[in-house]
């Protein structure tokens, strides 16, 4: 409730006379500047001692520790100031702003003196937001109609709900950016929680393959009459040259593991063959690239490169396309309340194949075998999730055979061939995000710390390909050895003697005295 002037000794009217009193009247031991011949000397300032926040219309009652004689208020549309004694003040919120308050004795002396900052519900900010927020440690300071918020929180979250709280408070509640009331809210608070995240993906992808065949060739040649006549299955071999001749010989086919007999009997040349192969291989794949980023901006990693792909223009003209392959990471986290993380990842592992490659004229565009995945997950700090996964499992049995002998029972194993084929895939995505923050440079070890190049001697004699301490720390600079640059000599009064200790001479921005 506002209080009423019944019996004021000072009034905004005479606040002129009382300028020209204090003008004239020492100050804290500091003389006023009177022209002299000869000797300039240079008035000093009292700051004020006291900060004082007012909502306006609120009041507050200030006890002076001594009596006074005179009162300066400079501003008096901001704050009024009341005396009902010599040892007591009231002060008054009356517009948004900030001003300056001094009580002299009757020797000049300053009593007491403040800055008195007024504005819309700012003493009631800082309760306001403790009983909102009672686990974070937030300050409200109020300049020139600005509401300045400073402290930690917990989260980032309470960064944003703290700010919204105060505009509702304070009136803040136009439109397009727009301040009500003519009051601005400056947001500064720190998030005690780190807002950089650090992605770690691990993809893993075993790929078994088994092939297995068996299978029975059979070459004839019958050389008793006078033109020859065979019957062939598969790829048995060749028999060469008449029978009994130096030059007859049979020749096995090598593509596999082969068990034969050549026999010439019966007027006939006879080569059997049998074919046993099995193949087996195994193919892993292992990435694991790391990403940092800060909170609710996006990070994109790759490592690969880029093969140029031909495009036809018409008219004969091509361009050429750059696709790129490799391992490849892109991710976007956002921190929320309590350390959890929310990001949407998108991890890729691609690779050149030969299989669905493209030839154009001499051109042989190779295929790209890739595994992508993209999803958006929660999970805290240091928490692992399983985002993708795949287990593949193909089995391929066939008969090659000749028809209708390959039917045969006993004599149709002699004209056919079995295959199987069998392949496994299993892939498995993992991403582990973790809240960090900087270290020092010395903390951080890199793969080629403590390796140089190896003498002639190492190279030649030893056998070296590379040469150092594992472990050493290259130099890094040194931070220099902080000290006092001495300030510039100012004016000196003639009537002042000198000083060996000389200082900056340093503009007083609070109030001055003419």
């Amino acid at each position: 409730m506002r209080m009423r002037n019944t019996s004021p000794l000072i009034t905004p009217m005479i606040a002129g006379a009382i300028l020209l009193g204090l003008a004239l009247a020492p100050v804290n031991g500091a003389s006023a500047a009177i022209p002299s011949s000869g000797v300039t000397r240079h008035a000093l300032t009292a700051k004020p001692t006291d900060v004082m926040t007012l909502s306006i219309g609120q009041g507050q009652l200030v006890q002076l520790p001594a009596a006074m004689s005179d009162l300066f208020i400079a501003d008096p549309a901001v704050a009024d100031v009341q005396a009902r004694s010599r040892s007591q003040l009231y002060v008054f919120g009356k517009g948004g702003g900030s001003t300056v308050v001094y009580a002299t004795d009757a020797a000049g002396k300053v009593v007491w003196s403040s800055t008195v900052r007024v504005d819309r519900n700012i003493t009631n900010v800082e309760t306001m937001l403790k009983l909102a927020m009672p686990e974070a440690d937030i300050k409200a300071t109020t300049m020139n109609g600005i509401v300045l918020l400073t402290g930690t929180v917990a989260s980032p979250s309470d960064v944003e709900e703290a700010e919204k709280l105060v505009e509702k408070f304070v009136g803040n509640s136009g439109k397009d950016g727009d301040q009500a009331g003519g009051v601005q809210v400056v947001n500064r608070i720190k998030s005690a929680t780190p807002m950089q995240v650090q992605l770690r993906v691990r993809i893993a992808e075993v790929n078994r393959a088994f092939a297995k065949s068996i299978g029975v060739n059979l070459l004839t040649r019958d050389t008793s009459s006078g033109f020859l006549f065979g019957v062939g299955r598969g790829d048995a071999g060749t028999i060469t040259g008449p029978p009994g001749s130096p030059s007859y010989s049979a020749n096995y086919s090598t593509t596999a593991t082969t068990l034969g007999f050549a026999k010439h009997m019966l007027g006939m040349d006879i080569l059997a063959t049998l074919d046993l192969a099995e193949n087996d291989g195994q193919l892993t794949t292992l990435a694991e690239p790391n990403l940092t980023a800060m909170s609710g901006e996006t990070a994109s990693f790759l490592a690969g490169g880029e093969i140029p792909i031909p495009l036809s223009q018409g008219l004969g003209a091509v361009s050429v396309e750059f696709k790129q392959y490799g391992v490849s990471l892109s991710f976007t986290p956002t921190v929320l309340s309590g350390g959890r993380i929310s990001m949407r990842v998108r991890p890729e592992v691609s690779q050149l194949s030969s299989a669905g490659a493209v030839k154009i004229g001499s051109i042989e565009i190779p295929g790209i075998t890739t595994r992508r995945m993209e999803t958006t997950v929660e999970l805290g700090s240091g928490q692992a999730f399983v985002i993708g996964g795949l287990l593949s499992n193909t089995q391929n049995n066939t008969i090659d055979k000749a028809p209708f002998l390959g039917d045969l029972p006993i004599l149709g194993n002699l004209f056919r061939s079995t295959g199987f084929k069998r392949n496994e895939t299993e892939l498995m995505v993992i991403v582990t995000p973790y809240l960090v923050r900087p270290v020092s440079a010395s903390q951080i070890a890199l793969p080629t710390d403590g390796m140089r190049a190896p003498t002639d001697g190492e190279a030649i004699i030893a056998g070296q390909i590379f040469s150092g301490k594992p472990g050493a720390r290259p130099a890094v600079p040194q931070s220099a050895p902080a000290r006092t640059i001495p300030a510039p000599q100012g004016p000196v009064s003639k009537a002042a003697p000198k000083s060996t200790n000389q200082t900056a001479s340093i503009p007083d921005a609070g109030f001055s005295i003419y």
